[in-house]
């Protein structure tokens, strides 16, 4: 069976960022925009809107990319992100 997996960045009204990874987007977007993980990051800081995905097939690909994500400054996020989603819209809002 084969698996996608996802490295998201969500973003909040204010540009806090938060990268996440999972195997089903859909899901993980109703979570965080319901507050399912009452108490996490993205609950406390109203972190909902999803500005930036990319799929891979393997799980240790989105691993790695998460990582290198996480560790790349702000201003490489914000770069990343307006290349392709220049308005910072949200990509799950017709979900």
């Amino acid at each position: 069976m084969e698996h996608t997996f996802y490295v998201y960045i969500l973003a909040s009204d204010s540009f806090t960022l938060y990268i996440g990874i999972t195997n089903n987007l859909e899901r993980r977007m109703w979570e965080h925009k319901t507050g399912f993980n009452d108490g996490s990051f993205t609950s406390k800081y109203g972190i909902h809107r999803l500005v930036h995905i990319e799929d891979f097939a393997d799980v240790r690909d989105a691993i790695a990319r998460e990582k290198q994500l996480k560790g790349w400054n702000r201003a490489k996020k914000i770069a990343l992100i307006e290349r392709a989603n220049p308005y910072w819209h949200d990509l799950s809002r017709e979900w």
